[in-house]
Formats: C-alpha cells, sequence, structure tokens
C-alpha cells in the first residue's frame, strides 16, 4: 500500500544550500544545486572524507533497520529522510517484513518532489510521506498517527539530523517530546556529527556553515548519549557509526582509512 494524500506545491530555495541536497551530492546524487555542489566542495577543502562519512551514515541505516525488523519492529518514523537513494529504509525494512509501515519525513521540498520513489514499497506494508519539520514534533506525530499504530513499538530513525539542531532550538527536548508518544518496546535511532576527533576542521566547518544560513551543532559523545537519557541502549551502545553491528551490512570503502567524526547508537524504551 502507498500513501495518497496529495501533496502541496513545491517550493526550492536555490540561494542557499541545504543539507539533504548536499548529502545527495556527497552521495553522487543529481538532485541538488550549484549552491548546494559549491558548499559541500568548501566541505572537501576541510576534510575530502566528506562523501565517506555519509555513506557511513547511510549503512548504519541500513544496518540499524535490519537489527530492528529482526528484532521483531514492524514500524518506522523516519525523520530527516533526505533525497531518495537506493535502497531505502521501507525497502530494507521490508526485506525482512513485507508489512512493515513507515513514514519518512522531511522540510526539504526537493525531497517532496520526489517523494513517489520514497512511496514504492511492499503491498502488504504501508509508506507515507511528510512534509514537516522535526522542530514541529505535534504536527510529525498527528501525521504519523495516520500510518503508524501507536499501540504498538515504533523505531524513531533520526540519521544525521540532530547536529542540524541547535540547543538553542531545544533538540533534546524535541527527542524526548517525540519519544513520549510512542509505546514500551519502541526505539530511538541516531547518528550525529561530533567535533570530538577533529575539533580545528569541525569549527571551520561550523562558521562556513553558519555564513551560508545553515546551523551544525556538533556534539560530544556526552551530549549526543543524552539523547537515550531513560532508554536502554543495544549493545555496543555508543559507537562510532561503521563499528556498530558491521557483520549486519557490507563496509563503506574508505571507512577505516582515518576517523570517522561521528557517533551512533540504538535506545529501546523500557
Amino acid at each position: 500500500m502507498t500513501g495518497q494524500n496529495p501533496m502541496p506545491a513545491v517550493q526550492i530555495d536555490t540561494t542557499r544550500p541545504h543539507p539533504a541536497r548536499m548529502y545527495d551530492w556527497y552521495l553522487g546524487g543529481k538532485d541538488n544545486y550549484p549552491v548546494d555542489e559549491e558548499m559541500g566542495r568548501q566541505m572537501l577543502t576541510l576534510d575530502p572524507r566528506v562523501p565517506v562519512m555519509a555513506r557511513v551514515n547511510r549503512a548504519f541505516m541500513h544496518r540499524a533497520t535490519r537489527w530492528l525488523a529482526r528484532n521483531g519492529v514492524r514500524q518506522f518514523l523516519d525523520i530527516g529522510t533526505g533525497i531518495p537513494t537506493q535502497p531505502n529504509l521501507h525497502q530494507v525494512a521490508q526485506e525482512t517484513a513485507p508489512g512493515a509501515r513507515v513514514v519518512y519525513c522531511d522540510n526539504d521540498p526537493i525531497v517532496l518532489a520526489h517523494a513517489a520513489a520514497l512511496l514504492r514499497g511492499a503491498d502488504e506494508g504501508a509508506t507515507e510521506y511528510l512534509q514537516a519539520d522535526v522542530r514541529d514534533p505535534d504536527a510529525i506525530l498527528e501525521g504519523a498517527r495516520k500510518i503508524l499504530d501507536f499501540g504498538h513499538p515504533v523505531a524513531l530513525s533520526l540519521i544525521a539530523l540532530l547536529h542540524f539542531v541547535s540547543d538553542e532550538e531545544g533538540a533534546h527536548d524535541l527527542v524526548r517530546r517525540l519519544l513520549a508518544e510512542l509505546p514500551s518496546g519502541s526505539y530511538l535511532v541516531m547518528t550525529h556529527a561530533t567535533a570530538d576527533f577533529t575539533p580545528e576542521e569541525s569549527e571551520a566547518a561550523t562558521e562556513k556553515l553558519r555564513a551560508a544560513g545553515v546551523t551544525l551543532a556538533l556534539r560530544s559523545r556526552a551530549e549526543f548519549t543524552r539523547f537515550f537519557d531513560g532508554l536502554d541502549l543495544v549493545e555496543p551502545g555508543v559507537e562510532v557509526p561503521h563499528r556498530w553491528h558491521p557483520e549486519l551490512g557490507e563496509p563503506v570503502p574508505g571507512q577505516d582509512d582515518g576517523v570517522i567524526p561521528g557517533y551512533g547508537a540504538i535506545g529501546r524504551k523500557a
């Protein structure tokens, strides 16, 4: 089953970079604009391994989704979906559980323009796309309830997203608000960039993005771990993303050629 809700008109701002389109450029996609490529190239001058980091995050999502589906999770709420790449989260989940139900959410209109690609899934399952911002959790929850049954566990996926939400915008409170509506047995799935390993390059990247109107709130291991307060961390706990259950997927070329400045984890709500 696929979502049938009418989509609003698409209005894309091409005057400043957007993280979803930069991520698409790092992955070799075509759904980006010169302003995104320009900023992406500036990031490469600071750390040429940024495309590897993007692929490592994507690979973490694949492995985490496989782990969740194999452990009985049948519902997924993916916020900060990004521009579709193959395979998408619902395709990974439905390999294991064809009846899996997935709600995608993003705030970039170009993702909306490609939402049809996100809605192609197994006939037994369901997929839907919401045009909403993580800073508006009530709107996300209202939309998600139309597809997901909040009486059963939901995996809340926030992959490479919260480092674009500042402390002033209440990043930790937003996660707590979303988790509060999910039942026992639900999971939080996250990756997050950090300055712990590359402080000078990270500071320069933060300044470049801020000048272009993009927030980059890099957090320490302790600050990242705080998102999981009250949850039971799945082994091996907080880890550099490519070292989290590597047996569940193929390695990303180049992932061991230097530090991956980020963390990943899954936590279960008791």
